[in-house]
């Protein structure tokens, strides 16, 4: 499996650390949330935590232990008081499919800041122009990282502001492609590909997700993080947006954060990942620290998102299968 993997390693080292000095250039505070956890590590879908335990009774806790998938909380936590911070490390998910596009263990660089859902695009858009911009004036990158010339031509016209569709907007382009596809359904890898081939295969928003409150919105099949902040100018959606990406597909979530606490509740509360959570034994309590949090140093109107690192790497190398994006893949068929 290692075979031919030093390129891999070289090019994934140089990605991670441009990527995390380019938002420690922009006053990016780094933070370590940890990495066991309650049911507040995770993302919508709670089903997909591994849970943590020394022997088949799974009560070394007190409460149900779980290996972390997102950071977002912990960071939210601290914005009020330290504006902008990130974090670098390890997202564990139970993925079933063994397939190119998903793995079980990968790397998510995660920021929040105290700020507003265009200043968290921009933040993207840079990002993402940096590191293109930084990997084709690497002299030897095609010796060192192994890309092809027809790779760096790629990168080297990667735009600093990308295209966008709103959800309403990307399910009509679809209809109009002709494919079955319905209002509240999730946007599948194969109908991301006819929306980039529809903007010359560059990266691309989708944005003004439905917002899951909404009761009109109970059972649609598109799922969004419970504590997305409504759009005052388009009603039923979220201000959230999924960055698209050639290769690597949906490659960044994001979102402007709820912070009023009762609203937040409300949603938790309201929301279907907290109807797993009470499936799976949990409870408010499982929130609570980040409640008390809260109440004790208050939140301020503050957004984020969370960069999967292996398909940005998909994206900046050309690899079509993730587990030739990364030097140490892992899916459920792959545990060394």
């Amino acid at each position: 499996m290692l075979m031919n993997k030093t390129q891999t390693a070289r090019l994934e080292g140089f990605v991670l650390k441009e990527a995390e000095d380019y938002f420690r250039q922009q006053g990016f505070l780094p933070l370590f949330p940890p990495k066991i956890v309650r049911a507040s590590g995770a993302c919508e879908n709670i089903n997909t935590l591994f849970e943590v335990s020394v022997d088949k009774n799974h009560d070394w806790f007190e409460h149900n232990a779980y290996l972390s998938q997102t950071g977002q909380l912990y960071l939210e936590a601290m914005v009020p008081e330290l504006k902008k911070v990130y974090c670098i490390g390890p997202s564990f998910r139970a993925e079933p499919k063994i397939d190119t596009r998903h793995l079980t263990e990968f790397t998510m660089l995660e920021i929040e800041f105290a700020g507003g859902f265009e200043e968290l695009l921009a933040y993207e858009e840079n990002l993402l122009y940096h590191l293109a911009q930084k990997v084709t004036h690497y002299t030897k990158a095609e010796e060192d990282f192994g890309l092809k010339t027809q790779d760096l031509a790629r990168l080297s016209k990667c735009p600093n502001k990308f295209k966008r569709f709103t959800y309403d907007q990307a399910i009509t382009k679809l209809q109009e492609l002709g494919e079955a596809i319905n209002w509240g359904d999730d946007i599948s890898s194969q109908r991301e590909k006819l929306l980039l081939a529809a903007v010359d295969n560059q990266p691309f928003f989708i944005t003004h997700y439905p917002d899951p409150m909404y009761p009109e919105h109970q059972n649609i099949e598109v799922e969004k993080f419970f504590n997305m902040l409504p759009s005052q100018d388009n009603p039923g959606r979220v201000l959230s947006a999924d960055l698209i990406l050639p290769f690597g597909g949906e490659s960044v979530g994001a979102a402007a954060r709820v912070h009023l606490l009762e609203e937040l509740v409300k949603r938790l509360k309201n929301s279907k990942m907290y109807k797993r959570l009470e499936e799976k034994g949990g409870d408010i309590g499982d929130f609570e620290w980040y409640i008390s949090q809260i109440k004790k140093n208050g939140a301020v109107p503050h957004a984020g998102c969370g960069f999967g690192m292996s398909r940005i790497l998909q994206y900046i190398s050309g690899k079509t299968d993730i587990t030739e994006a990364v030097t140490f893949p892992a899916n459920k068929g792959l545990l060394i």
